[in-house]
């Protein structure tokens, strides 16, 4: 990674106890007015944020390693981004693509095209969230393939809408009561190689999918298998190899839809444009989203031109679609990864945390409750388990984690957690931070492991 020149300083201060007076005082004012459904999990408000550090309303400065779930992977306020943005601004902020196109838009379908793994011809669509991808690439598959049944995996998360909540498997809080839930959507095992019962290599763990999609629905039946290439909240969970080169071939060979969920995995976030590319998987279509604007709304679908082009015209779309402000800073964050070489980052990122956090393990052994470190690139994770039980039932360890989380925070450092069961800490640092910062955090991280292990 080139040198970068950061606006504030990258280093973590903590004035005094938090919540500070301003963050408790907008808390209130938010418990008055914001919808109690809607949570955070930090308890301080941001004043600003660059590099690796976000700075609240009181004065603390903190580590930032969640980049807002992956999503400033270029940093909360890349000088490319913000000048592209301003510029944009400048002139105007909205049109509406499907009323008054503007080239960005085309200059971010043109990139896309160009990164997405494969050579063959594709069309993009831009849309606002992960979950709008998501829910398009479906819509894609289904007309295309003229089926209905759409196929997920165990611990899989594909967003809030009525449809991605039926896609997604955990219930709480996602699914719990929003029902009833979208028709047709079929779920399969995932390979989660540390929780598997018995040591299976991913071509086998692919073809006990394979083997349930034939006879509980039948290959003529399903129009598209839908797969995060490396679970997020389902808990990073990375499949064992030649799990998704065997599913993507079964698909290829039954007409089926191969849909890769790179919203959290893209970007360079795993050191590759995207997380398929680790094994040489070309997808039919990709869902992105997160990295892909700087921190600004965008997503997108990215596909075969056969399939995307057998959408009627203004079958695709929504208002905001591709906002301009969007396009420019997508184009100025895809330069930013470009320019700083934040691929290589990544795998620079993650020979760091990896070293310290297999030490780490080594240091508690068996009898600690580290189940597994886990992850590629700046995507990594921590399955904690009861103390004692990493070899064995690895019970999981859900009060740690929050333990952890807590105790990071109350030393100035942001870090998150996910899992089925509420017991991993992921790792999401954007690709910009430095060495001496991101060892920073990490110092703080294990003081806390080795705290929440006693």
């Amino acid at each position: 990674m080139s040198e970068i020149h950061y606006r504030l300083e990258q280093k973590r201060h903590l004035s005094g106890s938090f919540p500070g007076p301003k963050s408790a005082a907008l808390d209130a004012r938010r418990k008055a007015v914001v919808a109690g459904g809607v949570a955070s999990s930090v308890p301080v408000y941001v004043a600003d944020a660059d590099g690796g550090i976000i700075t609240d309303v009181d004065g603390n400065s903190f580590i930032d390693l969640g980049s807002g779930i992956a999503v400033t992977t270029v940093g909360a306020t890349d000088q490319n981004v913000v000048d592209a943005v301003r510029e944009q601004v400048g002139h105007f902020t909205h049109t509406c693509f499907m009323v008054t196109p503007y080239e960005s838009y085309v200059a971010v379908a043109e990139q896309l095209n160009a990164l997405t793994p494969g050579t063959h011809e594709k069309r993009t669509v831009l849309f606002n969230s992960g979950a709008e991808a998501v829910e398009n690439a479906v819509k894609v598959a289904r007309l295309a393939t003229g089926r209905d049944a759409i196929v997920a995996f165990d611990h899989a998360y594909h967003g809030r809408t009525n449809l991605t909540m039926a896609l997604t498997a955990k219930a709480m809080p996602y699914k719990k009561n929003f029902g009833p839930f979208a028709p047709e959507i079929y779920r399969v095992p995932m390979s989660y190689p540390y929780r598997e019962e018995s040591q299976i290599k991913g071509q086998d763990a692919a073809l006990r999918a394979i083997s349930m999609i034939e006879k509980q629905i039948g290959a003529s039946s399903v129009a598209a298998i839908l797969i995060e290439p490396i679970q997020g909240e389902g808990g990073f969970i990375v499949p064992a190899d030649g799990f998704l080169p065997t599913l993507a071939a079964w698909a290829k060979e039954n007409g089926v839809v191969f849909i890769a969920d790179e919203v959290q995995s893209g970007f360079c976030r795993t050191g590759e444009w995207f997380a398929v590319e680790h094994e040489g998987v070309v997808p039919d279509i990709i869902a992105m989203a997160k990295g892909i604007g700087g921190g600004l709304p965008l997503s997108a679908i990215t596909g075969r031109a056969d399939l995307m082009d057998a959408v009627h015209p203004g079958g695709l779309g929504g208002t905001y679609g591709g906002n301009p402000l969007a396009c420019a800073a997508s184009l100025a964050a895809i330069k930013t990864m470009k320019d700083h070489d934040l691929n290589g980052r990544a795998k620079d990122i993650e020979k760091l945390v990896s070293k310290r956090l297999v030490a780490l393990l080594e240091e508690m052994g068996e009898a600690g409750i580290i189940g597994e470190i886990r992850g590629r690139g700046a995507m990594l994770a921590i399955e904690l388990v009861k103390a004692g039980t990493a070899h064995t039932t690895k019970e999981v360890n859900a009060e740690a984690a929050k333990a952890i989380a807590a105790d990071c925070l109350q030393a100035g450092v942001i870090i998150l957690t996910c899992g089925t069961y509420g017991n991993v800490i992921r790792l999401l640092p954007p690709l910009v931070i430095g060495d001496e910062l991101l060892n920073d955090g990490l110092d703080v991280l294990v003081q806390a492991v080795r705290r929440a292990a006693e």
